[in-house]
């Protein structure tokens, strides 16, 4: 074969494999081509989804009815809703940028925030635009880049019905005290010129004369007791001294029930070990608390049952905790118990312990919470209850 033919050959062979190369190359970059665009599709559909999320998102923040504040790690505001410029009287985007205290003007805010970077969350209410501004109740939430989340949720409404109802009930009490006074009054002289005349009036009329005293002796309770709670719940100033000996105040209350206790025929008993720390607060408040309960344990406890009144320390708290043998409270009731005018089954009340208001364990929870302590109750129904209640040890001041 001439040496021309050989190199037509390799030629041809070349322009064979040459056309191989560019068909699988010009495959090969079909193929790249087509992911890429694939690739460059899937993350414009991601892009768009993301975008579509933080428009949802912007959304829902605008049309929430709280305010919704965030703040980046130096404390200034990187975002907030139409809701949180409106609750704090500022023109709608004029609040990203500035400092939670160049917003609020309230030093108590920053502070909430920078708790909220401490513990994880906190909740405080305030007043913006000072006293006569609305109420709003400002919740923080730390977020993962130590900024954190304000919620504002305004409750001034809430708080002017809750005045308005707290009035009503003053007045309403103011009123009916001194009519309710005077038939009391009424009711104990007939009852003791009843009791003078003897059998000159039928037994039956002088036993009504009795309930007549009795539910009157009722009603005159409820309206203190109104007028005590309305005191209390508008925020009544405590008489707050350090040094209230918890222990003292269990032995006063029981050694003032002791007659009452004797007359049901419950056995009434202290226990306390010496030297328990003392506590800051209200001893006349926290004197009734403990009267209402040990009261109200002798009531529910049948004839020949027993009291125990114990005071003791725990955890850096002292605790009293009334304990009887009684009907119990069920399990139904426990969450309800102190809340106001809500009572156990009437049927439950031993016919001679008579009907409470309801309101005495209302009132109760209201001067512990003041104090910041705290009120609860254990039982199982039929075995007794034991009401409890603790107070935080009172830490002494240092001289000078």
């Amino acid at each position: 074969m001439a040496i021309v033919d050989v190199l037509a050959i390799l030629l041809a062979i070349a322009a064979v494999i040459a056309l191989v190369v560019a068909v699988s190359r010009d495959r090969a970059l079909r193929r790249t081509q087509a992911r890429l665009d694939r690739l460059r599709a899937e993350d414009e559909d991601r892009a768009r989804a993301a975008g579509a999320r933080t428009a949802d998102e912007a959304a829902l923040r605008e049309a929430l009815d709280s305010g919704l504040i965030r703040l980046d790690p130096a404390l200034r505001i990187s975002e907030a809703n139409g809701r949180a410029h409106a609750l704090l009287g500022r023109a709608t985007g004029s609040l990203v940028g500035r400092s939670v205290m160049e917003a609020f003007m309230d030093p108590a805010v920053e502070a909430l925030a920078r708790a909220a970077i401490d513990a994880g969350s906190t909740t405080a209410e305030i007043r913006s635009a000072g006293p006569d501004g609305p109420a709003l109740i400002v919740r923080a939430r730390r977020v993962r880049d130590d900024g954190v989340w304000l919620v504002l949720e305004d409750v001034s409404e809430l708080r002017r019905l809750q005045r308005i109802r707290a009035e009503f009930i003053d007045n309403l009490s103011h009123e009916l005290r001194t009519p309710l006074t005077t038939v009391s009054l009424l009711a104990e002289t007939l009852q003791r010129e009843a009791e003078a005349v003897g059998d000159a009036i039928p037994a039956k009329m002088r036993d009504r004369i009795g309930k007549i005293e009795v539910e009157t002796g009722h009603l005159v309770q409820m309206v203190n007791e109104l007028l005590d709670l309305s005191r209390i719940e508008s925020g009544g100033t405590l008489q707050l001294t350090d040094g209230v000996d918890l222990a003292g105040l269990a032995a006063d209350a029981a050694e003032r029930l002791r007659l009452f206790a004797e007359r049901q025929g419950v056995t009434l008993s202290v226990e306390a070990p010496q030297g328990l720390p003392r506590v800051k607060g209200d001893a006349s408040r926290l004197g009734q608390v403990v009267v209402n309960l040990v009261h109200n344990a002798v009531k529910f406890s049948p004839d020949g049952g027993d009291v125990t009144v114990r005071t003791y320390s725990s955890d850096g708290e002292v605790v009293i905790a009334v304990e009887d043998h009684g009907i119990g409270v069920p399990a139904t009731a426990r969450d309800r118990i102190f809340e106001r005018f809500y009572k156990v089954d009437r049927a439950r009340l031993r016919a001679e312990a008579g009907g409470g208001t309801g309101l005495g364990l209302a009132i109760a929870r209201h001067v512990i919470e003041q104090h910041g302590g705290r009120i609860w109750v254990e039982s199982e129904e039929g075995a007794g209850a034991t009401f409890s209640f603790a107070l935080p040890v009172s830490t002494p001041t240092s001289a000078g």
